[in-house]
């Protein structure tokens, strides 16, 4: 059905509600539409019109009504298509945005605007075969627009044909009239012939892009971006002499990019790839870089670089002489500057040399050796601080700490003291007294938001949730805490809230901040979308390429793997203990008391629920008022928008979902496609398939796992406990099962690990194989105790004789070897194994590593806060008559408490 042909006054009335709409003048727009719908109420275009109008105002359900009512009144309009898929680009539902442009471009196919926000769309959503046909369409419709020339061109890149992309920049240029452009098109046109040397280059002919690059060199205006693509080309070409003097030239700009130092040393052929260099190498790079230094003698990078190559003395005197301004100076980001070298367990040998030197040195004449010159006392404080940071790297926390210490007596006054005293106590193992210096540190400067935000995350990783939001409070707008961080994207605060309320069981909470990063991510895919009008606009084309190839990977970005795999435990820890119901918590904590108890518990419950459901409308209220209060200080109409009220602030929608594993399968599969060579995405495959009983996909997973890292316990484990469980499978009934169990037989046997022999050989040979390792003793126990549920002695030898042995021939887990040095993580993986057995042998081992890890709270070390009394709980505090304090009281208290046992602790 048709919609009537409005009359010319009307017709003009449609127009200004079009107009009204570009110009977002939305109140003026729905006036006119409501002028139609009085003479024409059944017309579609004008309900369609209106519908997108309402959208805007956010009154989405009015607005999706009226257009798929205008739609119903007229299904041959385009408009009424256009309009329904503007309706569902504005909710993001991109798919069905372009089902309904199609639509609407059968009925009119050269609508140069339906064909423009189509393009936009398949270029989001990287519907590419589309996106080249649509382009194709406007460069035929309009060839006189530049846009359409290099949007065509664009859509072959990313569709992998950067020849045909070539061609259709050759063929625009041969339409332009003049060979300079005009003065305000230059840029543009400059990097227009920029972007084509790019496609020579991916299209695999380096040669032409370099003929192309010095044809139009004159029409070119950013000659830096010239001069290094052309170094880059010389290489490809192996013109190695050109490229050497670009990159000469290059450092004169800038002597410190690394990157031209790195083709610099590609075009004198003296490049590693990862193996050793050769003396001949080595000798011709020292003579490179003491010329270079010599020639910038203010370049840092002229310094460090020869660190990565040097050995033995020529590295001891090479970094001698590196570190020397930078202690004079005070610089505290030199560790983090030497850290990579850490790699190499020689050079972190001469390094410990050098650091001692310079400190005795210093300490004894305030000199550095072979100088007269005598050095400010803060040099001393500078390489204390330094050794600090060595030997907390290298996990010789009682050393670490007495330097920091050091430090501090010398100084205690510098921030930078307290902070790296935190990080070496939470290395150590207690992340209580490390949160208490830093609060400490940021106590002594509370402008500086760098301080707030480290003492934020050591208050997370120390569990003290309530105490770190009030702390991350003083730095946020209007003192709103989770809003104003979700906001500005605080993903490192999101992941560190989340951690904690996993380690406290808190898994709703958990699963809110791990899926705020998610949504985060997503906010960075859409947030693309505007980039493919603006970039075309402005010719920016090199660096929308890289955008685009960035959004391709966005995904394996390391916040949001962290965030995906978290979210992923804990939707296998819901799944594998479900939570109970409130009420059914409730009776079981009531069960066992007597009557008038029971009558007192349920009372106190509902006075709990009442106050909980009121605390949260007096919250909504108060952020509604807060919003109002915005958008009126705003000026503008409509610039402000009232945000939404959180109805699920504890997460509990998020952990009462019907199947968890689902909920996990979802980001399970982003982590496939995206992080498919990190170990630790086909571990959490293995669990979720493990779990929903799909056996093929489960070995896939440990057919991955065993490709990626065969020698990992983690990955051991996985392989016993899959075919232990397939072992105890009944013969298959079926066809489908028959195929099933031949193609896991057929795969074991091809797996070199298996075999023909038993789990309990392929144990055993992993445990011969890795004898000396904690960690993988622990593996073998664990599978052992799977294959033989009886042998529970054995499985506790396997870890504690191998302990012992290991003890009595070193007097300290410092003095192991860098090999064998056992981690706290993995001492307190065998303290949870053993505690399952209910004997004494947990509590022996709680003992021995007490003494290993002194400072560790988890085993209430001697020198750990959990024995010192510095603990700090987020549990309401009780004053002696048995009253609860106010929230301002307690923070006072508890901020003192803190701090006075950071003073017992920095001289301790």
């Amino acid at each position: 059905m048709g919609g009537p042909v409005l009359p010319p006054k009307e017709a003009n009335l449609f127009k200004l509600i079009v107009k009204s709409y570009e110009t977002k003048q939305y109140k003026k727009g729905l006036k006119a539409s409501d002028q139609i719908l009085r003479k024409f109420p059944e017309h579609g275009e004008t309900l369609a019109m209106k519908g997108l109008t309402l959208n805007c105002m956010d009154r989405k359900p009015e607005a999706y009504e009226l257009v798929r009512k205008g739609l119903k009144n007229d299904l041959k309009s385009h408009v009424c298509w256009h309009v329904y898929g503007l309706l569902y680009r504005s909710d993001r539902d991109y798919r069905e945005a372009i089902k309904c442009y199609r639509c609407a471009l059968r009925i009119d196919p050269e609508n140069i605007q339906i064909l423009r926000d189509l393009s936009l769309l398949q270029a989001q959503m990287r519907e590419l075969p589309g996106f080249v046909e649509t382009r194709r369409q406007l460069l035929t419709l309009k060839p006189s627009h530049r846009n359409n020339w290099i949007g065509f061109a664009i859509a072959h890149h990313v569709n992998q044909q950067p020849a045909m992309a070539v061609n259709i920049l050759d063929a625009y240029e041969g339409t332009l009239e003049e060979d300079f452009p005009p003065e305000s098109e230059r840029y543009e046109h400059g990097e227009m012939l920029l972007y084509k040397a790019t496609l020579l280059e991916e299209a695999g002919h380096p040669e032409k892009a370099l003929e192309e690059l010095a044809k139009k060199e004159g029409k070119i205006v950013d000659k830096l971006g010239l001069r290094e693509h052309r170094a880059s080309l010389y290489l490809q070409t192996n013109r190695l002499s050109e490229a050497e003097e670009i990159y000469r030239k290059l450092l004169v700009v800038n002597p410190d990019n690394y990157h031209y130092y790195e083709g610099l040393q590609k075009c004198l052929g003296l490049i590693s790839d990862g193996k050793a260099y050769t003396s001949e190498q080595v000798e011709k790079l020292v003579k490179l870089y003491d010329d270079l230094r010599e020639k910038y003698p203010r370049s840092a990078a002229a310094k460090r670089i020869p660190l990565d190559f040097l050995e033995e003395d020529a590295f001891k005197a090479a970094v001698s002489l590196y570190v020397r301004p930078f202690l004079k100076k005070g610089v505290p980001s030199l560790f983090t500057d030497l850290r990579p070298l850490y790699s190499n367990p020689r050079k972190v040998e001469i390094m410990e040399e050098v650091f001692l030197e310079v400190s005795q040195s210093l300490q004894s004449t305030k000199t550095f050796s072979g100088s007269s010159d005598i050095e400010a006392p803060s040099t001393y404080l500078w390489t204390l601080y330094l050794l600090a940071q060595h030997f907390d790297k290298r996990r010789q926390y009682e050393k670490a700490h007495s330097y920091i210490n050091l430090a501090i007596e010398h100084t205690p006054t510098v921030i930078d003291l307290y902070l790296v005293k935190g990080r070496i106590l939470k290395h150590a193992g207690d992340p209580v007294a490390a949160a208490a210096l830093a609060d400490e540190a940021r106590s002594m400067d509370l402008a500086d938001r760098f301080l707030n935000s480290e003492c934020v995350k050591r208050m997370l990783q120390a569990d003290q949730v309530e105490l770190a939001e009030k702390t991350a409070v003083l730095f946020t707008k209007d003192g709103d805490q989770h809003n104003n961080l979700f906001d500005m994207q605080c993903m490192w605060y999101e992941l560190a809230s989340g951690d904690s309320h996993f380690r406290q069981g808190n898994l709703g909470k958990a699963l809110k901040k791990y899926l705020s990063v998610e949504k985060h991510y997503n906010d960075m895919v859409e947030d693309q979308f505007d980039f493919h009008t603006y970039c075309l606009r402005k010719m920016t084309l090199r660096a929308y390429i890289r955008m685009l190839r960035f959004q391709d990977h966005l995904h394996s970005h390391r916040f949001f793997f962290r965030a995906a795999t978290s979210a992923i435990r804990c939707y296998i820890k819901l799944h594998d203990s479900p939570p109970k119901a409130a009420a059914e918590q409730h009776e079981a904590a009531v069960a066992g008391l007597p009557a008038t108890e029971r009558k007192k518990m349920r009372q106190k419950l509902r006075k709990a629920e009442a106050k909980a459901k009121k605390e949260a409308e007096e919250k909504a209220k108060e952020e509604e008022i807060a919003a109002a209060a915005a958008a009126s200080k705003g000026g503008k109409k409509g610039t402000q928008t009232s945000r939404p009220v959180d109805t699920d602030p504890d997460g509990d929608k998020l952990m009462n979902v019907e199947d968890p594993l689902s909920e996990a399968l979802k980001y399970l599969r982003l982590l496939q496609e995206h992080s498919a060579d990190a170990l630790e995405t086909h571990l959490l495959a293995f669990e979720v398939y493990f779990r929903t009983n799909k056996k093929l996909l489960a070995l896939q997973a440990v057919k991955k796992q065993l490709a990626l890292d065969p020698n990992s316990p983690d990955v051991h484990l996985c392989l016993i406990r899959l075919f232990e469980s397939l072992d105890k499978l009944p013969s298959p009934d079926t066809h489908a099962e028959k195929i099933i169990h031949d193609v896991i037989a057929l795969e074991r046997g091809s797996l070199k690990e298996l075999g023909e022999k038993s789990l309990l050989d392929a144990n055993r040979d992993f445990l011969d194989a890795h004898s000396d390792s904690l960690k993988h003793r622990v593996a073998a126990a664990e599978a052992h105790l799977l294959l033989c549920p009886d042998a529970k002695s054995d499985a506790i030898k396997i870890i504690v004789e191998f302990a012992e042995r290991t003890l009595e021939t070193r007097d300290s887990l410092a003095a192991m070897d860098t090999s064998n040095e056992w981690f706290l993580k993995d001492c307190i993986a065998v303290h949870h194994f053993l505690e399952a057995f209910k004997d004494e042998t947990a509590s022996k081992w709680s003992a021995r590593c007490e003494e290993l890890f002194p400072y560790s709270t988890y085993f209430k070390g001697a020198k750990s806060s959990a024995t010192l009394g510095v603990a700090v709980t987020n549990d309401s505090k009780h004053s002696e008559n048995g009253e609860v304090e106010s929230d301002s009281v307690r923070k006072e208290t508890l901020t003192d408490s803190v701090n006075g046992g950071v003073r017992d602790l920095v001289l301790s």
